[in-house]
């Protein structure tokens, strides 16, 4: 246990595809360092890596955002094959303190921890003081949280909305809906508002259209990330049906950040963070995602009072868990 007056915290924003670690003193960042998830078999391992490379620094207590459900102190990750249990990493690294969060809780709690350079609004609204707030981002999956005034300060509360029913705008949405239902059965908003909901788009799109992908994109998919590669391609104006695509995303990506506003009542703002927004950011600057957003019949005049802003920092989920850590 550290029994200086200095507080040695260990943070960490654990996703699907990054794990990302940090080690710091009273606000001081003393080391940080970045993991492929995929390439170890568990958390443990990558703790013990980050350690061994560290100065020796007695950890007074850790927090971890992990992307998946928390349940006394353990939680499975929904896009790993990992099991995280708080208890057995206190006991191998002799932590005294040690906690597991949702991964958008940690994002919502690092909001506060951001400056003026960290946003980009998209929507001024009308913000109410001490207001719920909403956090959405899409990456590897798409997370939600939300956080309510509770005294002197935020609190932020867990959810896995993003698992609920997909819902078509459209009738070309609905033909996307039965395509993924023969594939997946159930279909979620995560399926299209994530990385590889992208992909499962324009595979939608390739088999129901006339018009082929240009050899040049499915060469790149074939050799990297799909996702990544229909998303520069849609970038560069490169291919019809990755831009039509991207479009798609980003229309399903609004509407369901306009649900998720009407759920809570968000009128604190709505905060569009995860790994995707800033690489589209033009994108969503065009009013495509706007317009989803507040295309909800009765409530667009209410929707469209809520502030919108995108989380440009992306150690925002890191901030919120070494917030979170220092107050054990």
């Amino acid at each position: 246990m550290n029994t200086s007056t200095t507080k040695t915290l260990l943070a960490g924003d654990i996703g699907g595809t990054k794990t990302l670690l940090r080690l710091s003193e009273e606000g001081r960042v003393l080391t940080e360092r970045r993991f492929e998830s995929a390439a170890y078999a568990g958390l443990e391992p990558i703790i013990a890596e980050f350690l061994r490379d560290c100065p020796s620094h007695s950890i007074a207590s850790a927090c971890f955002g992990v992307a998946g459900p928390v349940d006394g102190g353990q939680a499975n990750i929904t896009n790993l094959p990992w099991r995280i249990d708080a208890a057995a990493i206190a006991a191998e690294f002799g932590i005294t303190q040690v906690q597991l969060i949702n991964d958008f809780q940690a994002v919502a709690y690092g909001i506060e921890a951001l400056g003026a350079d960290d946003l980009l609004t998209l929507q001024a609204g009308v913000p109410l003081e001490r207001g719920v707030r909403a956090v959405i981002g899409a990456g590897t999956g798409l997370g939600e949280g939300f956080m309510v005034w509770q005294g002197d300060h935020y609190e932020a509360l867990p959810s896995e909305g993003s698992h609920a029913d997909f819902a078509p705008a459209d009738m070309w949405q609905a033909e996307l809906l039965r395509y993924l239902a023969a594939r997946f059965g159930h279909v979620s908003y995560e399926r299209l508002a994530s990385g590889p909901g992208l992909a499962n788009i324009f595979n939608f799109l390739c088999d129901s259209e006339e018009g082929r992908a240009s050899q040049e994109l499915l060469a790149a998919i074939r050799e990297g990330d799909p996702s990544a590669a229909i998303s520069r391609f849609a970038l560069a104006g490169n291919d019809r049906l990755a831009a039509e695509a991207l479009d798609l995303f980003i229309r399903i990506y609004g509407a369901e950040a306009g649900n998720l506003a009407l759920k809570v009542l968000a009128r604190g703002g709505v905060y569009v963070a995860g790994g995707i927004a800033p690489q589209i950011i033009e994108k969503l600057k065009d009013g495509r995602f706007l317009k989803a957003f507040a295309d909800k019949g009765r409530y667009a005049e209410l929707l469209a009072t809520i502030p919108v802003h995108v989380v440009l920092n992306p150690n925002v989920g890191l901030m919120g868990a070494e917030r979170v850590a220092g107050r054990l």
